[in-house]
């Protein structure tokens, strides 16, 4: 179904209409695009979405301090787009595995591409 715009020559889908206007549907994707708009973290999930690594080697490959690193890492945890797991002292970090984890990870690399 379309639906009248004020000016009368054009129109837009109701379904189109009715998703730009709930607002609060883009506020989760608009934080985890702030968040990956920082280079490091950037880094850091494409990164973590190739394997496992605690944080002295991720400090090592991205050629950061362990606490910069760990700084970037809680951000990445507390959006959903990394995981942790403990081994005796060390911990293990590594991308989530969901839908939109991989999604991120694809649009990322293909954007890289261009």
């Amino acid at each position: 179904m379309k639906v009248d715009l004020p000016h009368k020559h054009d129109k837009i889908d109701k379904k189109l209409l009715d998703e730009l206007n709930d607002i609060n549907r883009y506020d989760e994707l608009s934080e985890i695009f702030k968040l990956l708009s920082d280079k490091t973290r950037l880094r850091l999930f494409l990164l973590l979405c190739q394997g496992e690594y605690c944080v002295v080697n991720i400090s090592y490959i991205m050629n950061m301090s362990s606490p910069a690193i760990s700084h970037h890492l809680r951000s990445l945890k507390y959006k959903g787009l990394i995981n942790s797991r403990r081994e005796g002292k060390e911990v293990y970090y590594k991308a989530s595995d969901n839908k939109l984890v991989k999604q991120l990870h694809k649009m990322v690399k293909e954007v890289m591409r261009v």
